[in-house]
């Protein structure tokens, strides 16, 4: 369980969690006798709560997804991250922060790459310094709720021309489902990014070939200023 400290009075503390406890499980895991809780505060050093319960989120939807048990699945992922980063054996209850931003880092591209789908609740914690526009965009889901096989949307308008001539390059993009492209439509491009706060953002030049948004000639063809 994670929560936010609220107030401490004497030897006593008042902890708001995150989620609603379920008393009869708490009481089955502690045997019926009078649950035993440690507390672990941020120190700006160490793993901090919340880096941990993101991770965890991930790992738990990750396993509900592939059927895998959610340690065997911390354990696969933690084998995985070693095999392909050479990082040193580490713990989730003591790593560094930087460690453990690294390896929340490695699971999100993991299932972007994979199409593993995130619940709402997992989808909304994606850290801000995570690129999470760019790979939705790269993988076709949508940026406001991680649908797969979503559209990529010009947020600059392009015209009513040929969409060959334009150079995307300079034009600003966002992946959204079917349901979310029509109501920022309907709702007009600045209120709809100012209703779920996110960015438009561009494109390299190597993700606008790999969507077959642009080609290199047509890129050269701009650049040597030819129509």
């Amino acid at each position: 369980m994670f929560g936010k400290l609220k107030a401490i009075k004497g030897d006593e503390i008042t902890i708001k969690l995150d989620d609603e406890l379920n008393i009869y499980r708490l009481q089955k895991f502690a045997a019926t006798k009078q649950p035993t809780i440690e507390l672990q505060l941020d120190d700006g050093r160490q793993i901090s709560p919340d880096q941990r319960k993101k991770i965890f989120a991930m790992l738990r939807d990750m396993a509900m997804y592939t059927g895998y048990d959610i340690r065997d699945m911390e354990q696969w992922m933690k084998y995985f991250y070693y095999a392909k980063t050479g990082a040193e054996s580490f713990s989730m209850s003591d790593c560094s922060m930087d460690q453990a931003n690294k390896f929340l880092t490695f699971i999100l591209d993991f299932c972007f790459e994979n199409g593993i789908p995130f619940k709402t609740k997992t989808w909304d914690a994606i850290p801000d310094t995570y690129p999470k526009a760019v790979q939705c965009l790269r993988h076709r889901q949508c940026v406001i709720c991680g649908k797969l096989h979503s559209d990529i949307d010009h947020f600059t308008p392009v015209g009513r021309g040929s969409r060959k001539l334009v150079d995307h390059r300079k034009l600003y993009f966002e992946c959204l489902c079917r349901e979310h492209h029509t109501e920022r439509h309907q709702m007009g491009a600045k209120s709809f990014i100012e209703k779920y706060h996110i960015r438009p953002i561009k494109l390299s030049e190597d993700d606008l070939i790999v969507l077959h948004i642009m080609t290199r000639k047509r890129m050269d063809e701009i650049d040597e200023g030819m129509i």
